[in-house]
């Protein structure tokens, strides 16, 4: 028997690291960063917090909008 997937807390790797990514996209706007390192960090962050969203989404037994 196989053991259900957990919803994903605020302390959660998957969670932190989504959070993380977006702290680095942000910090990089306001450090002038170059507008196409700026853009790599946004695709970047927002790719994780999607993957957090399809997860969750997942978890709770709807169909995510990206099929992972």
């Amino acid at each position: 028997m196989s053991k259900a997937p957990l919803l994903l807390f605020p302390d959660h790797p998957m969670y932190t690291d989504a959070v993380e990514a977006m702290k680095r996209y942000h910090q990089a706007q306001a450090d002038g960063t170059s507008p196409l390192e700026i853009e790599r960090l946004r695709l970047i962050a927002e790719a994780q917090f999607q993957a957090v969203t399809d997860y969750q989404l997942k978890v709770l037994g709807r169909p995510g909008d990206s099929p992972h």
